[in-house]
């Protein structure tokens, strides 16, 4: 089955502009079949992802975090929870504002703390071509970070696999999707 989704969701869970009810609104409008909110989690409120479970939509939509980790600086790792399997996405790297060589180091240093399965290629839903390189040993994904309106459905990702959780996150860990952008 074919699959378009986004991977990087904000809501009023903690800094987005939107709530979940209007998030998956939105991405339903554009087409897309999943989602993954990752609200930041030291702005994360007790409980606010409980709404998702009462949902009445089509999208599968995933819960996880944007961790704050440390590595020479704070940056910033997705963790996406499926079924069984979880997604580790490091997050927009073009916003450190570091030469290629150290945010490449970054990349890897933080892997050796946790289990990195994909990077992001993308800031704010742009994209970021820089990092598209096989000196990043990582499937590569495009996310809209979106924090408003205007944000969903500049970048996603699409894939052919089976329409559950689990699938999705093994057809990205196994480099099984193509990036999307915009306009």
């Amino acid at each position: 089955m074919h699959l378009k989704g986004a991977l990087h969701v904000h809501t009023t869970c903690s800094d987005g502009n939107l709530s979940i009810k209007q998030v998956v609104a939105a991405y339903t409008g554009l087409g897309f079949d999943f989602i993954a909110l990752t609200d930041h989690d030291y702005l994360m409120r007790n409980g606010c992802y409980d709404k998702v479970r009462y949902l009445k939509t089509d999208l599968i939509v995933f819960t996880g975090l944007e961790l704050t980790v440390f590595e020479k600086g704070y940056l910033h790792v997705n963790r996406i929870d499926g079924d069984r399997e979880t997604l580790h996405i490091f997050n927009h790297p073009a916003e450190m504002d570091l030469p290629l060589a150290k945010a490449i180091e970054r990349i890897k240093a933080v892997a050796e703390r946790l289990p990195i399965d994909a990077v992001e290629v993308t800031t704010k839903g742009f994209r970021t071509p820089e990092y598209e390189i096989d000196a990043i040993p990582f499937p590569k994904v495009a996310t809209d970070d979106s924090h408003t309106r205007q944000g969903c459905g500049r970048a996603w990702v699409e894939m052919d696999c089976a329409r559950d959780k689990d699938s999705i996150i093994r057809a990205i860990k196994n480099n099984a999707f193509w990036n999307c952008y915009a306009g």
